[in-house]
């Protein structure tokens, strides 16, 4: 049973203009979040990093020095130690220049302005990761189920491994693409396969496709989690046989949800 509440949250607020930051942490003040605080540069966020770390960055997209992409990135590299979640408050659309985020498992993505109650799903998805509650299935002991993550994004796979992880799901074998995939498959029986979609040499697609007919086997479980949103090339997916989609970034307790109905029903 998860302890923490808002309150008990640490977050460094990465916002240039000075309104919106005022702004934004009315709304986190709101939530009972009181230990916030706030810079206006990807260089001031790492001398704050290097004093105190927060359990959640929260940034704009477009910095004075850097952008969100580019301030995730350094610090996953920098302070790959530290577990810092992140979520990101942004007017930008376009999906090029939103895909690096979303493949970083941030835990939002917020355009502005946003809905509270978005923010407040954020927080508590944030609050899941930290402090998480293990899930119980009926047909699978936790402790022994055998997963299989696919995703050619390092910082992708290594999110996802702390969802899982979160959740009490520790016996998990990392592949960078389908291929690789391939080849833990022939020597290792999975439980459960969770990739992504667009990825080089062997895709998820092709990937599904292999499993139900080059393997056979139709009833292992398939999570596809993606950025994807051509609605008919994920209509080809879910033909193909695909358990379940998810869109990246997604809230654990989705993932938590999804689990119980590919799993146990």
């Amino acid at each position: 049973m998860a302890t923490l509440t808002p309150a008990d949250l640490s977050i460094l607020l990465v916002e240039p203009s000075a309104m919106q930051l005022k702004l934004i942490m009315r709304h986190l003040q709101q939530e009972g979040i009181s230990q916030i605080d706030g810079v206006a540069s990807g260089k001031q966020a790492f001398e704050h990093i290097e004093q105190y770390s927060p359990d959640l960055v929260i940034s704009a997209m477009y910095l004075p020095d850097m952008t969100a992409n580019d301030l995730i990135a350094d610090i996953h590299l920098q302070y790959a130690d530290k577990d810092i979640h992140f979520m990101l408050i942004s007017s930008e659309t376009a999906v090029n220049a939103l895909e690096p985020v979303r493949q970083a498992g941030v835990m939002a993505i917020l355009p502005k302005p946003f809905d509270h109650k978005d923010l407040r799903r954020a927080i508590r998805a944030t609050l899941d990761v930290i402090d998480p509650e293990e899930i119980e299935l009926q047909n699978y002991d936790v402790s022994e189920l055998n997963i299989l993550l696919v995703d050619d994004s390092q910082t992708s796979r290594n999110h996802l491994s702390r969802v899982l992880g979160s959740m009490g799901i520790n016996r998990i074998d990392l592949a960078e693409n389908g291929r690789a995939a391939v080849e833990f498959l022939a020597q290792q029986r999975y439980d459960l396969v969770v990739t992504d979609l667009n990825m080089p040499e062997m895709d998820g697609h092709q990937l599904v496709q292999y499993i139900r007919n080059e393997m056979g086997d139709v009833v292992l479980p398939i999570l596809m989690a993606t950025t994807e949103n051509n609605q008919a090339r994920l209509g080809k997916v879910q033909q193909a046989g695909v358990s379940a989609i998810l869109d990246k970034p997604f809230e654990p307790q989705t993932i938590r949800e999804t689990l119980y109905r590919i799993l146990d029903e």
